[in-house]
């Protein structure tokens, strides 16, 4: 259920790594990366609704959320509940309309009589429909109800560092990464996180330590390698960035990542004082 637009954490992720304090990395418009990136996936448990209608309407969710939604309120007439709207808010995000999802997401949650895991999940999923409308300082609202709900989630710790980063609050995005990584030392993905924020305050000697953490626990996460890219770059090792870049864009060549690192293997091509 934590998931339906789960490619966005990485397309924020990748958007975080690139902006740079260097003077020509280049930063794609956050807009176009996630108008690619969007998928609501099926839910996993907890759900708000069980049964061959709330089967159906997440079922079609992947495929043909339009069809998903026209469902979903049919079955509202007919008694589905919450479940119905649930469905239909996460119908929406497909369709191009995050920020009414993420309102009604809010909603759902707050007024569900559903369990605090449940609960925590759909402000999870409002707080990523949020980050997709462009609406940083609504993401985090969201995700700290939910972590009054599930205190211990990093999966929602890691939502609220990113939208503190895209926020430019670097320092309490290394807090709740702190956090996270005290729970699951060896996520990878805090690690990167938290490396990229590490940069943005000039700290580059944390940061090369845990995108080197990063990349020992997975040596073919894309993200580390585009931030360890940046991270060579900005130490002057050039060379040494394409390696990062090249190897980025073969381990996850049709990705948002991917993309970045292209582009950033374009102006490494044509010299440091490009912007």
């Amino acid at each position: 259920m934590r998931r339906p637009v789960r490619p966005l954490l990485l397309v924020v992720a990748a958007l975080l790594a690139v902006v740079s304090t260097g003077v020509w990395l280049v930063v794609p418009g956050s807009s176009d990366l996630v108008a690619e990136e969007v998928l609501p996936l099926p839910p996993e448990p907890p759900r708000l609704a069980d049964g061959p209608e709330a089967e159906r309407c997440l079922g079609l969710l992947r495929f043909d959320p339009e069809n998903a939604y026209a469902h979903a309120m049919a079955w509202e007439v007919n008694g589905g509940g919450e479940g119905a709207r649930h469905c239909a808010a996460l119908a929406l995000v497909a369709l191009g309309e995050p920020r009414r999802a993420a309102e009604r997401l809010e909603a759902i949650a707050a007024a569900s009589l559903a369990g605090r895991p449940a609960r925590a999940a759909v402000y999870a999923q409002a707080a990523q429909a949020w980050l997709v409308a462009g609406d940083s300082n609504r993401a985090f609202a969201a995700t700290t109800l939910a972590l009054t709900l599930t205190p211990e989630d990093v999966d929602l710790m890691l939502d609220r560092a990113l939208a503190l980063g895209i926020m430019g609050r670097f320092e309490e995005a290394v807090m709740d990464l702190d956090r996270a990584l005290q729970i699951e030392p060896m996520r990878a993905e805090a690690l990167v996180f938290r490396a990229a924020a590490w940069r943005r305050l000039d700290r580059a000697e944390p940061a090369r330590r845990d995108i080197e953490r990063a990349l020992a626990i997975s040596p073919a996460n894309a993200e580390a390698l585009l931030e360890r890219g940046i991270l060579r770059q900005l130490a002057g090792d050039s060379e040494g960035a394409r390696m990062d870049w090249e190897r980025a864009v073969e381990v996850a060549p049709h990705s948002a990542t991917a993309d970045l690192a292209i582009q950033n293997l374009a102006l490494n091509e044509a010299g440091p004082f490009r912007r």
